[in-house]
């Protein structure tokens, strides 16, 4: 059975799953499904059309399916989804997708949202996404699954940052930021192989090996990138991670971060 503060007020289409918490003052108004075994805390804004999972942790102020902050919206009933087991701290703001998008910001399974943490509309946050205090993402940025994104970091809308990649604080990131990567700064460049958090998720040595070997013929060589690119398949195209590497920056539309030593 949910529990609900009789401060909460809850107003249109709203379903709640079993042992659902509703904490006091929370408003909660518009076609909103909320999955079992989910806390919500004091003073959370849930608006329109917004479906989240089970057992996810929403804390105090979170605002969650507000209306993007796009001149060109326009009210089209677009929707937020997020997934299960998504913890969102203090304060952090989802809003909904947008006409121009996909009509949905997506928070895919375990992700965190650490406090203040903003995600803007068309988004899609993967799997396992950390997300540390004030990071921003602008409209329709992609991020892989558990890529970890710094502090007061930015990503400008329409970027792309790639599954396993490691963004640092104080970063602003313009360009796409490949997967299995570290990178940095005012204007983001790459700093090698993310070694650290791929051995954390796992990676076996051989395969962060490769990765760095990868990345020193992508990024470190002389060669065209069409010539680095034909070399690492012919070299290392049996590895799945390497297609993946390879797919990203052959679909980057804004182009991708440069090595911080040819900055």
């Amino acid at each position: 059975m949910s529990k609900v503060h009789p401060t909460a007020f809850i107003k249109g289409e709203v379903e709640l799953g079993e042992e659902v918490e509703i904490g006091p003052y929370t408003l909660i108004e518009g076609c909103v499904k909320i999955g079992s075994g989910t806390r919500i805390g004091a003073r959370v804004s849930i608006k329109g059309r917004v479906n989240i999972g089970e057992a996810c942790r929403i804390h105090e102020g979170a605002v969650i399916g507000e209306e993007p902050q796009h001149l060109k919206y326009a009210g089209e009933e677009s929707e937020v989804y997020v997934g299960n087991r998504v913890i969102i701290r203090e304060y952090a703001t989802i809003h909904r997708g947008t006409a121009l998008g996909m009509m949905k910001t997506v928070i895919e399974d375990e992700v965190m949202l650490m406090a203040y943490a903003h995600v803007a509309h068309d988004c899609k946050v993967g799997r396992g996404v950390i997300m540390a205090n004030c990071a921003t993402l602008g409209g329709h940025v992609e991020v892989g699954e558990y890529a970890f994104i710094g502090g007061l970091s930015a990503v400008h809308q329409w970027a792309r940052v790639g599954a396993y990649a490691m963004v640092g604080g104080l970063s602003g990131v313009s360009l796409d930021i490949p997967p299995f990567v570290k990178a940095s700064g005012q204007h983001a460049h790459l700093y090698g192989i993310n070694t650290v958090g791929l051995e954390r998720r796992g990676f076996s040595k051989e395969l962060v090996t490769v990765l760095k070997r990868a990345y020193r013929i992508l990024f470190r060589s002389s060669m065209l990138k069409s010539e680095a690119i034909g070399v690492l398949l012919k070299e290392y195209g049996q590895y799945p991670e390497i297609k993946e590497l390879v797919e990203f920056i052959q679909t980057s539309k804004r182009g991708v971060a440069r090595d911080a030593g040819k900055a």
